[in-house]
C-alpha cells in the first residue's frame, strides 16, 4: 500500500508538472527558419507539444526563407505584445540584438534555441538551448581525418549566418589538411548542386565534403552520384532528412551530425515556462542538445523517428 501511495504521488506530481497551475501563460517563439524547413518543422512540433503539454499558449513565426531584417520585425511585434517570455534562434546579433534587448528592457525573459551559444551571453539572453557549433564542426572534421580525408571543403547555404561559420571553422581545424568554405545566399537546391558542382571541377583532388545543412547536404549527395564519386569522396552534413538518412544507410553519406532539434524546441518551451511561472532556471548556462552522430549502425532507429517529426 505504502508502495502504491508513493507511485501515485509521483503520477500526480507528473501531472502536476506538465501543467502548471497558470494556463495564462504566453510564450512567443520567433525563430529564422519556418515549418516549411524540413529541419524547423522538427522544432515546431517540438514547440507545439511542448505547449500542449505544459498547458500553455504559444505562437511561432519565422520568414519564409532565411531573412533577419524580416525575423528582427517579427521579434518586435512578439515584444509588443508582452509575452511572459521569448524564445529566439540566434543566428546574428548585429541584426538581431536591438530587438531582443528591447524586450529584456520590458522584463521579458528571453532563451535562445539552435544557433547563438557564443553570442547569447553578450546581450543578456538567460539561457541557451542547442549544440556548440565549433565543438561539433571540430567532431566532424576529426572523424574526417581520422578517415583518411585529405582535402576538404565546408558547403553553406546562408551566408552571413555565424552559427554555420563556426561550423565550418571548427570542421577545418579539426581537420588539420587543407580546406575551404564555400556560401551561397539562397537555399535553392539547383543553385547549391551548382556551386559544389563547380568546386569539385575545379578541384577534383577534394576528398572530402561537409555539407552544414539538409539544404546543400541534398544537392552534394546527387553531386558526387552524378559524378561518379559516391563513396569516393567522404560526405556528410550537419541536421537530419530522411533523403539523407538514407544516404548513410546505402554508403554515400559517412555520418550526419545530429543536434536533436526536438530537444531545443521542447526544452526551449520548458524552460521558458518554469523560469516564468517558478523563477527557476538550470545551473548550465548553455543546455546542450547535441551534437550526436548518426550513421550505418544506427540510421534506421533515426529514420523511423525522422518520418514521425521527431528527428
Amino acid at each position: 500500500m505504502k508502495k502504491l501511495f508513493a507511485l501515485l504521488i509521483l503520477v500526480a506530481l507528473g501531472l502536476g508538472f506538465a501543467q502548471p497551475a497558470r494556463s495564462d501563460l504566453d510564450i512567443a517563439v520567433v525563430a529564422h527558419g519556418g515549418a516549411n524547413n524540413p529541419f524547423w518543422v522538427v522544432v515546431y512540433n517540438a514547440v507545439n507539444d511542448a505547449c500542449k503539454d505544459f498547458g500553455v499558449s504559444c505562437t511561432y513565426d519565422a520568414p519564409d526563407t532565411f531573412d533577419l531584417p524580416l525575423m528582427a520585425k517579427m521579434i518586435d511585434a512578439a515584444v509588443a505584445r508582452q509575452p511572459d517570455a521569448l524564445i529566439v534562434s540566434l543566428p546574428d546579433v548585429a541584426t538581431l540584438g536591438e530587438p531582443i534587448e528591447k524586450a529584456i528592457e520590458l522584463g521579458i525573459p528571453v532563451f535562445s534555441i539552435n544557433s547563438g551559444s557564443d553570442l547569447f551571453q553578450s546581450i543578456g539572453i538567460l539561457r541557451h538551448i542547442g549544440q556548440t557549433e565549433y565543438e561539433a564542426g571540430l567532431g566532424a572534421g576529426k572523424r574526417f581525418a581520422a578517415a583518411g580525408g585529405t582535402k576538404g571543403v565546408c558547403i553553406s547555404h546562408e551566408q552571413g549566418n555565424l552559427a554555420l561559420d563556426l561550423r565550418c571553422k571548427g570542421f577545418a581545424d579539426g581537420f588539420g589538411g587543407p580546406t575551404e568554405m564555400i556560401s551561397s545566399t539562397t537555399s535553392d537546391a539547383s543553385e547549391l548542386y551548382s556551386l559544389l558542382d563547380s568546386y569539385l571541377s575545379n578541384n577534383p583532388d577534394t576528398d572530402t565534403v561537409l555539407a552544414v545543412g539538409p539544404q546543400p547536404g541534398e544537392p552534394a549527395i546527387q553531386v558526387l552520384e552524378d559524378r561518379g564519386l559516391d563513396g569516393k569522396v567522404q560526405l556528410g552534413a550537419f541536421d537530419l532528412s530522411p533523403l539523407m538518412i538514407e544516404a548513410v544507410q546505402r554508403g554515400t553519406m559517412s555520418f550526419l551530425i545530429d543536434q536533436q532539434q526536438y530537444l531545443q524546441g521542447y526544452l526551449g518551451v520548458q524552460t521558458a515556462v518554469l523560469y516564468a511561472q517558478y523563477g527557476l532556471l538550470p545551473g548550465n548556462e548553455i543546455i546542450l542538445t547535441g551534437p550526436g552522430f548518426v550513421d550505418a549502425s544506427n540510421a534506421e532507429q533515426v529514420l523511423d523517428l525522422a518520418a514521425k517529426g521527431i528527428r
